[in-house]
């Protein structure tokens, strides 16, 4: 597939968002989490230098960079004081010539021991707490990710491409399930330097078709409380666009400072963005590496910027730009590679803060020792 052949194909996905239907905000949002505390230590600007297996998530393209030894990339993070509870696995082996590269990842995020309390009050009017269930709310995705490195008339450059098909499954309890499709492009282009990147997720629009199952039991509590009955329903995720653009700077022998700056384009009306308008919201994030010996890491980011409310503004008129910061370290030792990452999930000013930790473990076959002739 030629490079005008891939253009042609996003920008005719793309343009497409606005003419057709309707699609509903923040749809499958527990794909925009992240992947990697590398990455959500950046503030999640990753989509031009992302180049191991988490490429499978933020850029497919750049799993070309995984290398000659098969990779393994795990990660657990907790939300909101354990509440919520996020994992990620992920898989990725490139060919022998280091040409094409395949990866598998699965994502989970999940709400557990959630309590049912639809049968609380008995017919009489008393409280039966031994009535009460609890279940679990929990979104699951799994994608198989392919790149491929293209030909360049230029030496010492490299131009990759990468594709996604995701399969989603989102659960609540027994009462309702949800499935999705949909698919990711994406592009890289690197010097020795500088480092571009494009990713357009949910090209193709990913759909989840809803379906609910209650007893008559159930139904009758809900009629009773005023309370609506679904049957069935599908929801549409629209695309977004990210673009990157990564800068890497010398400073010794072996010192490098890794700049990165991406652009959010989200086609699915106004949003509180940096910039906003209809049908286009544009949304930045930015992020630094600092790597010694390519053995230790020192990283910050900052994204999600938006206008609120200042505080004690009791009368609800000034408005001040709010963001939320990351910062984190990774360390490299032979085939293993830890990283760590401290991010805010509200705001500056407002923190919620979370720990997340990541491990990759960078698989070496034996070599054969008998030499050949």
């Amino acid at each position: 597939m030629s490079l005008k052949n891939i253009f042609l194909l996003v920008l005719s996905s793309l343009l497409a968002v606005t003419t057709y239907g309707q699609f509903r905000k923040y749809s499958n949002e527990f794909l925009n989490i992240g992947a990697g505390a590398r990455g959500l230590a950046m503030g999640g600007a990753q989509v031009a230098s992302v180049q191991d297996g988490t490429a499978g998530y933020w850029n497919p393209a750049g799993l070309i960079g995984v290398g000659e030894d098969p990779q393994i990339n795990l990660m657990h993070a907790s939300y909101f004081a354990g509440i919520g509870k996020y994992d990620y696995l992920n898989f990725a082996k490139s060919s022998s010539d280091k040409k094409r590269a395949l990866a598998v990842t699965a994502l989970r995020f999940a709400v557990d021991d959630i309590m049912n309390t639809l049968f609380l009050v008995e017919p009489d009017g008393s409280l039966n707490y031994n009535n009460i269930q609890a279940f679990s709310s929990a979104d699951y995705a799994f994608l198989i990710s392919y790149a491929q490195e293209l030909k360049t008339k230029k030496e010492g450059r490299s131009l990759r491409f990468g594709a996604n098909a995701k399969v989603i499954h989102r659960s609540v309890g027994k009462f309702a399930k949800a499935w999705g499709f949909g698919a990711d492009l994406g592009l890289q282009y690197r010097s020795s330097t500088w480092q571009w990147g494009i990713a357009a997720r949910d090209v193709t629009t990913t759909f989840n078709t809803w379906s609910f199952r209650f007893t008559d039991a159930e139904k009758e509590v809900l009629y009773l409380t005023n309370n609506e009955i679904p049957v069935k329903s599908s929801e549409l995720t629209a695309p977004r666009l990210v673009l990157g653009v990564g800068h890497r700077l010398s400073l010794g022998q072996k010192t490098n400072l890794l700049a990165e700056l991406n652009a959010d384009l989200t086609f699915d009306g106004r949003r509180n963005t940096v910039f906003s308008s209809n049908p286009v919201s544009v949304d930045p994030k930015m992020g630094l590496e600092l790597s010694i010996k390519d053995q230790f890491f020192l990283r910050a980011g900052v994204n999600n910027f938006q206008r609120a409310l200042a505080d004690g503004d009791t009368l609800n008129q000034k408005r001040v730009w709010i963001f939320q910061p990351g910062a984190g370290v990774g360390f490299r030792l032979q085939q293993a590679t830890i990283d760590y990452a401290f991010i805010n999930l509200a705001n500056q000013s407002n923190p919620l803060f979370t720990h997340v930790f990541s491990f990759r473990l960078d698989i070496k076959p034996k070599k054969n020792r008998l030499a050949v002739d």
